[in-house]
């Protein structure tokens, strides 16, 4: 019986597929748009489109297990889907925004615990893991260097728990393998609570190139992301960096109890990426 992995194209979803692979388990590959998927010899994909109800039941055949993004679209029917076909367990990739107070309210974090809370309340057993800031989330420094010269920060001083998507992917290998795991949640971070800058400095490092950044309110920040993202994401994004300016990160040990070995640092990341910040 195969484990169903969504959101195939993402970093974490393709690492998860490969580990899975390797160590024998039998997966299926799930995509919107699946003829662009780059997969291991032996492993089927299938079209799964977390906003069409119309992809899930072939999809969905005969699967005992679903790694799954937190796309609340159509939550409701996916899980009802899920539980006609006879899934058993489903393993979730939400986010730790959804551990912030006002959760509820933002517009990142709220999509997250919308489907951590048709989860709940499904008869479907559950294992959430609530990562923190993605290392990969310093990747769209790199179009600012390429087009200005320099990065564009409204809180240098804020601080994130850079994860490596990596870990990730091993606590899901973990979770969606080990029956003793299931049903719990986990926060999973990693090993350091960075600000932007140190962030910047660890990059410079791996790259041996000086990468500029300047400090900009709020409001230039958010007119330059006019065209990438809407504005309550923009607003979403800056409340957060807000709230997290001088406030170091709370860390959990997860990643080392769910994969055996110590967190990736934020290092190691950016020494695996330097090439793409020397040019």
């Amino acid at each position: 019986m195969p484990i169903l992995v969504t959101g195939s194209r993402g970093q974490v979803g393709s690492t998860l597929i490969t580990l899975l692979h390797d160590a024998g388990v039998d997966v299926r590959a799930a995509s919107g748009s699946p003829e662009k998927l780059s997969l291991p010899a032996g492993v089927k994909a299938v079209k799964c489109a977390l906003d069409d109800p119309a992809t899930f039941p072939a999809a969905l055949e005969s699967v005992t297990s679903v790694f799954l993004y937190a796309e609340p679209a159509q939550i409701g029917t996916f899980l009802e889907e899920a539980a006609a076909a006879g899934v058993e367990h489903i393993v979730l990739l939400s986010s730790s925004s959804v551990l912030d107070p006002g959760a509820a309210d933002n517009p990142i974090a709220a999509s997250h615990l919308a489907v951590e809370q048709a989860l709940a309340a499904s008869p479907l057993e559950t294992t959430v893991l609530q990562p923190g800031a993605f290392a990969s989330n310093a990747r769209p420094w790199l179009w600012a260097l390429r087009s200005t010269g320099a990065i564009d920060l409204p809180y240098p001083g804020s601080y994130g728990d850079p994860i490596h998507e990596r870990d990730i992917a091993e606590a899901a290998l973990a979770v969606l393998t080990r029956p003793l795991l299931r049903g719990a949640t986990y926060h999973l971070t990693g090993p350091e609570s960075l600000t932007f800058t140190e962030q910047i400095a660890i990059l410079e490092h791996a790259a041996g190139r000086t990468i500029p950044f300047n400090t900009v309110t709020r409001e230039a920040w958010k007119e330059s992301m006019t065209d990438y993202m809407p504005g309550t994401f923009a607003d979403g994004l800056l409340d957060y960096w807000a709230s997290t300016d001088g406030s170091p990160t709370p860390l959990t040990s997860n990643v080392e109890a769910l994969t055996g070995h110590p967190a990736r640092t934020f290092a190691e990341w950016a020494k695996e990426n330097a090439d793409s910040f020397r040019a």
